[in-house]
């Protein structure tokens, strides 16, 4: 009502449809006759294709505010649609000129109307991608992540409810919950960390380290969920202030682009093994970690593989079925990711890489 919006188009995922009472029922329901319509096509990783679908049937709707209900593959999917909508995009082919190169550089950017269709987010999950005003979309013939960027694309408002994580399956949500840990390590860790984005990402890590086994003792208990909502939120806050990912974000968009591997499982496999090999120039800084998980005397490469297994999560590249075989092609792949390049102790090669898949192997 604020947002005075007439013609409201929700985005979801097919997965939330099957429920009767879900959170996507609820919203359709609430909206009445502004509703404008559904779109449920986007697939994991948010493939160009799903984003040039949902924006045509938006577009066809005659949609003024988009929802999105469901987590990090909606969400970017839905930012990206937002430019299509601007736009007038109507194939794969022609959102090219508007994606980052390795370098964050964009040889066209994208230039929105005067009165832009804008959008809110209602999360579904813990990936956090509702804090950025960048979208991670699928390039399907090459199998590669590319970012598209603008400051609109980040929703109007962000709509944090605990319940609305109830209809997830706990995978998933223990898995985006290890992504948001991932986004407060890196993020601390970072080169560029400082004061302004460090405490928000301790803060973040002892929230979502606390909660999540709260959450897998007491599925039905609202307040760790709303308690691992707000770790997310703060362990994301750190990378949107500033201090960027590193090589398990980097390695992860490779994995995920080329195998199809939820971000969430990426960083469950990724993050130990990177912690693990960056030990030896962060150090001091990673006893920061483990003291924030409550045992300052551990590693915290440890602490966090205990994390995942205790999630019941996959802890290595064979759980997610990556064969020994792929992993030289990982390695090249992981280079082209900026992440890959602003680890802490730096990759300069993909022999490097190779021995961080060895460790995660």
């Amino acid at each position: 009502d604020a947002i005075s919006a007439k013609r409201v188009f929700i985005t979801s995922t097919q997965s939330l449809t099957k429920f009767a009472d879900g959170p996507l029922q609820k919203i359709e329901a609430a909206l009445g006759t502004r509703h404008a319509g559904t779109f449920t096509a986007i697939g994991a990783h948010s493939p160009r294709e799903g984003v040039i679908a949902g924006a045509k049937a938006a577009r066809d709707a005659g949609a003024d505010l988009i929802v999105a209900v469901g987590g990090g593959s909606v969400i970017d999917a839905t930012k990206a649609m937002l430019m299509c909508v601007w736009l007038g995009l109507e194939t794969p082919e022609a959102m090219e000129p508007y994606r980052e190169d390795q370098d964050r550089n964009v040889r066209t950017p994208p230039v929105p109307p005067a009165d832009p269709v804008r959008m809110i987010s209602v999360s579904t999950t813990l990936s956090a991608a509702e804090f950025t005003p960048r979208a991670g979309v699928t390039e399907s013939s090459t199998h590669t992540k590319q970012a598209f960027a603008h400051r609109l694309f980040a929703p109007r408002v962000v709509i944090l409810d605990p319940s609305a994580t109830l209809n997830t399956p706990e995978w998933l949500l223990y898995c985006t919950g290890i992504r948001a840990v991932d986004h407060a390590v890196e993020s601390f860790c970072s080169k560029v960390a400082n004061p302004a984005t460090e405490p928000l990402s301790l803060q973040g890590l002892k929230l979502l380290h606390r909660s999540l086994p709260a959450i897998k003792a007491d599925p039905a208990a609202l307040a760790p969920r709303l308690e691992a909502q707000f770790g997310m939120w703060q362990a994301i806050s750190g990378s949107t202030a500033g201090a960027g990912a590193g090589a398990s974000h980097g390695i992860g968009y490779a994995l995920g682009a080329t195998f199809g591997i939820p971000h969430g499982h990426t960083s469950c496999i990724m993050l130990p093994a990177v912690l693990k090999w960056n030990e030896p120039v962060n150090g001091d800084r990673q006893k920061a970690l483990s003291t924030a998980m409550g045992a300052p005397d551990r590693p915290a490469c440890e602490l966090i593989a205990e994390l995942v297994a205790g999630l019941d999560q996959p802890g290595n590249l064979r759980a997610a079925g990556v064969t020994r075989d792929q992993l030289g092609e990982i390695a090249k792949r992981a280079m082209h990711y900026a992440p890959v390049r602003r680890n802490p102790r730096p990759i300069k090669s993909p022999d490097d890489v190779m021995e961080i898949l060895e460790l995660a192997w």
